[in-house]
């Protein structure tokens, strides 16, 4: 046998298998219709899934490092940079993921569509995570997963820890820019709600060096907030395009509900500062 061959003789199971667990990944697919496009409904609803779950790591990783830079001659910074960078490229995946659906039309949603019953993506705990982490809170946004102790356990500690965007704010303060107590200290279980003080902070980051830490990591934010805004507006219009304006699953307010989702911008003043630079 050449040298070059790889093994191919294990005791149990591959290394690659252990690692990856694809034989577990690959048999969680179980459709209720038969309907064959109900598959690549499945599939792809199961891969956003894994993707929010990539990028609520990144975001948190991101937070943690802000919340630590400086301590202990730590680049909190630089590393929060990179985690929002490694985020950008993986909302981008994940907004791929709807070009297997944006094209369904309604008689081709409607043949499984009774099979979801009162399922929504809605319900995503993974995806209620990655929207508490933009600073998008509600306490309401628990109460579905009651049912489940540790999704539940998981959403009220993120419900009650600063979000994202929270330590952003955090740390211009401590850079020296005038962030008042009332931003500082908000109750950080609401929604996050745009201050003139840090739309200022942001004009003068952006006015001053444009290769500074802070100036990139506004630009990171910026990308990671846009490409949000494109994920709401891909939903919205593959949901307008599969069911129009009727009521959505589980009883969602569909795509009227979507369509206030997509007027409304992550990172506000990141937005409004533009104006006065």
């Amino acid at each position: 046998m050449s040298h070059d061959a790889p093994n191919l003789d294990f005791e149990g199971s591959t290394p690659y298998e252990d690692y990856v667990k694809a034989d577990v990944l690959t048999h969680l697919q179980h459709t209720l219709s038969d309907d064959p496009g109900e598959m690549v409904f499945l599939v792809t609803t199961q891969v956003m899934e894994l993707w929010f779950t990539v990028v609520v790591h990144e975001w948190e990783t991101a937070a943690r490092a802000l919340r630590e830079d400086g301590a202990d001659g730590g680049d909190g910074v630089r590393v929060a940079t990179d985690a929002l960078k490694r985020s950008v490229r993986e909302l981008e995946a994940l907004n791929a993921s709807w070009t297997p659906l944006g094209q369904l039309t309604p008689a081709q949603f409607n043949s499984y569509r009774s099979a979801l019953g009162e399922g929504s993506g809605f319900q995503s705990a993974m995806y209620r995570r990655l929207e508490f982490l933009l600073g998008d809170k509600s306490a309401s946004m628990l109460v579905p997963h009651r049912g489940a102790p540790r999704v539940h356990a998981e959403l009220e500690k993120a419900l009650h820890e600063p979000c994202l965007y929270d330590e952003v704010v955090r740390l211009l303060a401590r850079r020296g820019y005038d962030i008042p107590d009332t931003v500082l200290r908000r109750d950080v279980t609401r929604k996050y709600e745009p201050a003139p003080e840090v739309e200022a902070a942001w004009t003068a980051v952006y006015s001053g060096d444009q290769n500074g830490e802070l100036a990139r990591l506004g630009e990171a934010l910026t990308d990671v907030a846009e490409l949000v805004w494109r994920w709401r507006n891909d939903h919205l219009v593959a949901t307008r395009r599969a069911m129009g304006s009727k009521t959505g699953t589980g009883g969602s307010a569909g795509v009227a509900w979507l369509e206030k989702r997509a007027r409304g911008n992550v990172f506000p003043e990141l937005w409004t500062a533009r104006s006065y630079v």
